[in-house]
């Protein structure tokens, strides 16, 4: 068996998630699907990030097992084959048996989309969070300083997650205006469930005056989800890149 590790984009928008779920359409699913249609052999797909519904990707990875004789330079040609034209794989390379692409991460980063004008936009409606009023984003710029570092993030995790800790470093959090877009890029070496969302969110909250400059600080201090914003929309967000050891 060889072990290989896919590079893929995706729009999120018609999928409800990442994950293989009952009765709904997946993006692994549809990953599995394409090689099965590839080899004729059942195999499973293990992504290094987990996203949501309508949660798009510009750098997912993931692995799979395979005993077919395709090179690793030709298995995105095929894939993309029998993939739909909202998923793409851009890369593969093999790697160790003992790899994987969720375990072995050390590195992911996030972008938010936050689309700002009094009219929301045709072509953006799936791929920004839309925002009417006006947004201070030099006071979202300050908000975001007290999140770099290691800290115990409790309070931005959603209801349902099952991460064994809490405790996540940032590396890298900023917000940037061209014109009516704003975007939110944040990296770290992992994210708790809907941690990216819920700090785009307070974000905005933030922008709008409705929540003060502190709030970061007070929400790790404290550990408390209520302290917080809301949770941003899913289409806002893009997985941008996944980073292994031998990457960084």
């Amino acid at each position: 068996m060889k072990r290989f590790l896919l590079t893929l984009e995706y729009e999120g928008t018609a999928y409800s998630g990442w994950q293989r779920q009952l009765h709904q359409n997946s993006v692994q699913e549809e990953l599995e699907r394409a090689l099965f249609t590839a080899t004729r052999v059942h195999t499973p797909v293990t992504g290094a990030s987990r996203t949501d519904a309508g949660v798009h990707a510009l750098g997912q990875r993931a692995h799979f097992d395979t005993n077919a004789n395709i090179p690793e330079d030709k298995w995105p040609y095929v894939l993309n084959t029998h993939l739909p034209p909202d998923i793409r794989v851009s890369d593969c390379r093999r790697v160790g048996e003992t790899f994987h692409a969720r375990f072995s991460a050390r590195r992911k980063a996030y972008e938010y989309r936050i689309y700002n004008r009094r009219h929301h936009s045709a072509l953006l409606r799936n791929f920004a969070a839309f925002v009417p009023l006006p947004l201070d984003e030099e006071k979202m710029s300050r908000a975001l300083l007290p999140l770099l570092g290691t800290h115990d993030f409790a309070a931005f995790q959603a209801s349902g997650g099952t991460a064994k800790t809490t405790v996540r470093t940032i590396f890298k959090a900023a917000v940037t205006r061209q014109g009516d877009d704003l975007t939110l890029l944040i990296e770290g070496d992992a994210f708790l469930y809907n941690m990216v969302r819920i700090i785009a969110g307070t974000l905005i909250g933030v922008g709008q005056g409705k929540l003060d400059a502190d709030v970061f600080e007070r929400a790790i201090q404290t550990r408390d989800r209520l302290a917080l914003g809301v949770t941003a929309p899913a289409c806002g967000l893009t997985l941008r890149r996944v980073w292994y050891e031998d990457e960084l």
